[in-house]
């Protein structure tokens, strides 16, 4: 059996690629490693939470002790890493535990992977997980590419620029295999309501406003939550080592387009006044450094490895509305922080 740490795993992302990756394959042992920060929902993994094949680590990857305390407790041969700050808002902000976490973190991971398989590389793997905010902001024609020059925005995308860049370099000079993806606008199931889609779904369902940054004309590539969880598996597995596979949900989407999509599935789902949810909309003064367009070329991927999304854009959406009508105590444990008090009365510091 060999073990996989999954770094974040009570994340939005990481808490899908574990529900989904935990029973189909008992052959592998998971390590949950988590903060557990504002996040995380260890709610989310309550249908694995019992599973022999699954741990939970409560650490700080950015503790260098505790990291090399855990990786000489596991001994693991793969690290998925997820982890990190991602809220572009909250990176404006306070950037300073956006380069904690997602630099100097990706850092201390890297640094204990070197010297825990020194000598015994073999069937080792570090998988970065990043975004394609690396990139910048697209023009109204052209995709991202693997070979697109990073021109980072936000605190956040830097950040994650800069981890990108200390993963390749760990590989080129300690030898230390690799592989990493660069994916789109993530959404479905236990996204955390402080990004796009929960926040208007959400918003909705309670009649309050739905802020819209500037006129809603900025554009992102959506990629339903498991399509992007199955790329992953796909390229730990079958991806070449020392390469970048970008993973898009071929959706690009204006944002205003996103919200009126988003106000009349609601309608329809509730019986909701159609015009009244569209009466919500309320255009908000932009943020700084508001990329305008992203979208992804998956190409590679779908060539050399076969992965295409299951999910369009309208059926991954209609499957997220969904969702969140019919997970009410996971939302209000959400929103009222009482899965922060279980967290704490469970686990204290430990």
């Amino acid at each position: 059996m060999s073990t996989i740490l999954v770094t974040g795993g009570a994340g939005f992302i990481g808490a899908n690629f574990l529900r989904l990756l935990v029973p189909r394959h008992p052959e592998h042992r998971f390590v949950n490693v988590d903060k557990l920060t504002y996040a995380a929902n260890l709610a989310s993994l309550a249908p694995i939470a019992e599973r022999d094949n699954y741990a939970l680590a409560r650490v700080d990857i950015a503790d260098e002790a505790a990291v090399a305390k855990l990786f000489a407790d596991t001994d693991p041969d793969v690290v998925i890493h997820f982890a990190a700050e991602s809220h572009v808002d909250r990176s404006i902000l306070g950037p300073g535990e956006f380069v904690r976490t997602n630099v100097h973190g990706t850092f201390v991971l890297l640094e204990a992977c070197r010297k825990h398989w020194a000598g015994r590389l073999d069937g080792k793997l570090f998988h970065h997980v990043s975004t394609d905010e690396v990139y910048g902001s697209l023009g109204p024609e052209g995709l991202f590419t693997e070979e697109t020059r990073y021109d980072p925005s936000s605190p956040y995308s830097a950040s994650k620029a800069a981890s990108d860049h200390l993963v390749r370099a760990w590989g080129r000079t300690f030898g230390l295999p690799f592989k990493l993806t660069n994916c789109s606008n993530n959404y479905g199931p236990l996204q955390f309501p402080e990004k796009l889609i929960p926040v208007m779904i959400l918003n909705t369902l309670e009649r309050k406003p739905l802020p819209i940054y500037g006129k809603g004309e900025n554009v992102r590539d959506w990629l339903y939550v498991e399509d992007h969880c199955e790329a992953i598996w796909r390229v730990v597995n079958e991806g070449a080592l020392g390469e970048t596979y970008n993973v898009g949900g071929n959706n690009e989407m204006k944002n205003i387009d996103v919200v009126d999509r988003i106000v009349e599935l609601v309608a329809e789902a509730t019986g909701a006044d159609l015009e009244e949810l569209r009466a919500l909309k309320v255009f908000v003064t932009d943020r700084p450094g508001h990329d305008l367009r992203y979208a992804i070329d998956s190409s590679k991927l779908q060539r050399e490895l076969g992965w295409t999304p299951r999910e369009t854009f309208e059926s991954g959406l209609a499957k997220t509305v969904r969702w969140y009508l019919e997970n009410d105590a996971w939302i209000d444990a959400v929103r009222t922080g009482a899965y922060r008090d279980w967290i704490a009365a469970n686990y204290g510091d430990r």
